[in-house]
């Protein structure tokens, strides 16, 4: 069935090709989609209607809205914005829902049931109109739908017709078809262009549907079409059916409607059912009468997770959505690699091995060939940003590890691993310990929280490269950890600083510190403020304060009652914290603008930064770490307050007085992204932690190397991308070069002088130990000879020894 052939009486609708599409809203109230792989559809709600449903892929949005319209004499009402919205699970565990949307004036409720059929590609709404002032005949409920297909609704082309003598809606665009079938008949039916001639607006207008426009072309369009609610006393079952031509959407929308919703239904929830009784009951015994935030969280992540590939996206959702157009191709719907470790975490604390095991196998796959993985990428792997994240590389280790000591990788399948982890661990020991862009996906430097992740991913790496028998290739990665974790306060610790001075504290860890040539200079780095209406802002590095360095505890690098650690705590409090009725929430750092503009507009390239659960959750976290377990359960309660009415955790909050008009309120979700998976992650964990009193992924070698014990100062390592200039006396030198060389060293100015030949570590690296532990105070000169190329460097190097 190709595009129908036009009747007569048929007429071009007008307005071609229709406003500039715009997404929806991110603020979902409901995600969902079936436990299995014959259903590759994931639906989402909010406002009390279907929004963004995506098809075949997580990263394909295909449609931007569905809702209804209810008109009757004189009278015009769109559910979505007219009507008072309820949401509720079916049933713990299981995202299928009930929305419920009561009309404001009194006049009609709209009772709907959304899910996925597990068996096809269809998406199902049980539909439910009451007449609660006058009759059912009194009123035509229309269906309104939005196709932005394959993550874009510029370029789509909508009609009705039959298959095989049933009427539906079609649209077709970027290789993607979506049909619409009822159990009612079809009053009318009617296809324009959004702004123009679509359905709403003729409605609006009080026409009524326009039947002769059936066809418009290459636009962004919207379908319509009355159902006859008075056929089953204001019952109907609808399906959106996907393919890739309009027969196959068609029959899987015809196979779902003669299936009836019941069966379906049950299969929905088996399969749900079945995925739930497998984890931990982290949070049992539980009160019915209340949400279980655990079995939401849990019912996120898998909801968000690709069962054919192992892929798990940020969120089903476009932050700002209503303010985005096709420019945004990606929105939160692509495969972060710190998210996806961070959500495999999460499973893995609830007790899902398989699930997290299957992400380390797409890591696997999708690894850059130089051992590194790109700043986020589509299902398949190819890049969407190329920015450069060191931990981003690190994590899948750390990964890897937790998998191993849970039992869900056997000791004798790891090798399988192992040219993975030996092609981060390379990338890492190349490229680090500076980083491109922090976890925040800015700014360029040295930041505590990379640092931690990197540092605690070389340790797990030395653990597997020498559990396969290579003690050197073991030994060297932890000395490059033990180097760098020496260094962590030169690069990242600020002391003595006006708001050190004004706490009453030696110092802090700053969120990031700018790369510098052989030393550190914090007061004389300014590290760019994005995201902020003043493009050029700055702040002094030492001034720059970000939860971030809590990560130094989290991954076991610090004790959480190092006074270094206290002290940036109370600069962190001090500087971001802000205590709302539900609990403190913190900010990701000062002068952030990665959020709503002034007044509650949308963000678009510049803003105020809001307040983060997320933050909240880790701060918990460190909490349990010091010892201080009641106040951890104090932090989680503000964290699941912080969720919308069903559960589901946004990336940031509220932080300023009620704007009703743009539905901001104190406290409350804002307009970024919900859910943010990686928060729903962080609270499973948090659960899992506070119930076992440890930390849950922690690793346990930084622990016991950093803070359990203190390990043999590490060489003294010079770089040509870092060369210091001055070395303590008693230390080895180690000259690390890029590629093969001679060193041409002497300790007395040339009088007399060595030859040492670099050897190569198996991780890109060729290093070079110079003997200068029984060196007194001097100077040590030396150059290269670079043997592949045949060629002198042509320049001396000098490091006091002091």
């Amino acid at each position: 069935m190709a595009y129908p052939t036009l009747p007569p009486g048929s007429i071009d609708p007008p307005g071609a090709p229709g406003i500039e599409p715009r997404w929806t809203s991110s603020d979902k109230s409901a995600v969902g989609t079936a436990v299995s792989t014959a259903s590759s559809v994931w639906f989402t709600a909010s406002h009390g209607i279907l929004n963004e449903i995506y098809a075949p892929r997580l990263d394909m949005a295909c449609v931007r809205d569905f809702g209804f319209i209810v008109t009757a004499d004189g009278y015009f009402s769109e559910e979505k914005r007219d009507a008072d919205h309820r949401v509720q699970a079916i049933e713990d565990g299981v995202p299928a829902f009930r929305l419920v949307n009561t009309a404001r004036d009194g006049r009609y409720r709209i009772t709907k049931t959304i899910f996925s059929d597990p068996e096809r590609e269809v998406v199902l709404q049980k539909v439910y109109f009451q007449a609660l002032i006058g009759d059912l005949s009194d009123y035509r409920l229309h269906a309104l739908v939005a196709p932005h297909l394959v993550n874009g609704g510029a370029d789509n082309t909508g009609w009705y017709g039959d298959f095989k003598g049933r009427p539906m809606l079609f649209a077709e665009g970027s290789g993607r078809v979506l049909a619409v079938a009822a159990s009612v008949p079809w009053l009318a039916r009617s296809v324009g262009y959004v702004g123009f001639s679509d359905g709403w607006q003729t409605l609006s207008r009080g026409q009524g549907l326009k039947e002769e426009y059936r066809y418009a072309a290459s636009g962004n369009v919207a379908l319509s079409g009355t159902l006859d609610i008075q056929a089953n006393e204001g019952r109907a079952l609808i399906a959106i059916g996907f393919g890739t031509q309009p027969e196959e959407a068609a029959f899987r929308a015809v196979l779902s409607l003669e299936q009836g919703v019941e069966p379906a239904l049950k299969h929905y929830r088996s399969g749900w059912r079945e995925w739930q009784a497998s984890l931990l009951a982290l949070d049992e015994p539980h009160d019915p009468s209340q949400l279980n935030r655990y079995r939401v969280s849990t019912g996120v992540l898998a909801t968000h997770r690709d069962d054919a590939s192992g892929a798990i996206i940020a969120s089903l959702s476009i932050p700002w959505g209503f303010s985005k157009s096709d420019d945004d191709l990606g929105g939160y719907h692509l495969v972060w690699t710190r998210d996806l470790v961070e959500t495999a975490g999460g499973l893995l604390a609830a007790g899902a091995k398989a699930d997290a095991r299957s992400v380390l196998d797409y890591l696997s796959a999708i690894q850059e060939a130089d051992g590194h993985w790109v700043q986020n990428a589509w299902l398949d792997g190819r890049p969407y940003w190329y920015g450069i994240q060191m931990d981003e590389t690190a994590f899948p280790i750390l990964l890897y590890d937790m998998l191993l000591r849970a039992g869900a990788i056997d000791a004798s399948e790891s090798g399988r691993y192992l040219p993975m982890i030996e092609a981060a661990a390379a990338y890492i020991v190349r490229n680090g310990p500076a980083t491109q862009q922090d976890r925040w996906e800015e700014d360029a430097g040295y930041s505590p929280f990379t640092l931690a992740v990197e540092i605690a991913g070389l340790l797990a790496a030395a653990d597997a490269v020498e559990a396969a028998g290579r003690l050197a290739a073991a030994q060297y990665l932890r000395e490059v950890a033990d180097g760098w974790n020496e260094r962590i306060e030169e690069w990242t610790y600020a002391t003595d600083t006006e708001l050190s001075r004004s706490l009453g504290i030696e110092g802090y860890y700053v969120r990031i510190a700018s790369v510098t040539d052989g030393s550190s200079s914090l007061r004389r780095d300014f590290i760019p403020i994005r995201n902020r209406d003043d493009a050029s802002e700055v702040l002094e590095a030492d001034l720059l304060i970000s939860p971030d360095a809590l990560a130094l505890v989290r991954f076991g690098l610090r004790a959480a009652d190092d006074p270094r650690i206290l002290g940036t705590i109370a600069a962190i409090d001090s500087e971001l914290r802000r205590d709302l009725p539900a609990g403190p929430y913190w900010y990701r750092y000062n002068d952030d603008g990665y959020g709503e503009r002034t007044g509650g507009a949308p963000f678009a390239g510049s803003g105020v930064g809001r307040l983060w659960p997320l933050l909240t959750g880790e701060r918990a976290h460190y909490e349990l770490a010091a010892g201080r377990p009641d106040e951890a359960k104090r932090l989680l309660a503000a964290l699941e307050v912080s969720a919308s009415e069903g559960g589901l955790l946004p990336e940031q909050i509220w932080d300023s007085k009620n704007v009703p008009e743009r539905e901001l309120f104190l406290g409350r979700p804002s307009g970024s992204a919900m859910p943010l998976v990686w928060a729903h992650a962080e609270h499973i964990k948090l659960l899992r932690s506070i119930r076992d009193g440890v930390v849950f992924d922690m690793p346990p070698q930084t622990f016991a190397r950093y803070v359990g014990a203190k390990p043999a100062p590490a060489p003294f390592a010079w770089r040509p991308t870092n060369k210091r200039a001055r070395m303590p006396a008693g230390r080895a030198l180690r000259i690390e070069l890029p590629e093969p060389a001679l060193v041409h060293w002497s300790t007395d100015g040339w009088s007399s002088f060595t030859d040492s030949q670099s050897h190569s570590t198996d991780f890109g690296i060729h290093v070079c130990d110079v003997p200068t532990k029984t060196l007194g105070p001097g100077t040590i000169i030396f150059t290269l000879f670079w043997t592949d190329t045949q060629r002198w460097e042509g320049a001396d190097f000098k490091i006091e020894v002091v």
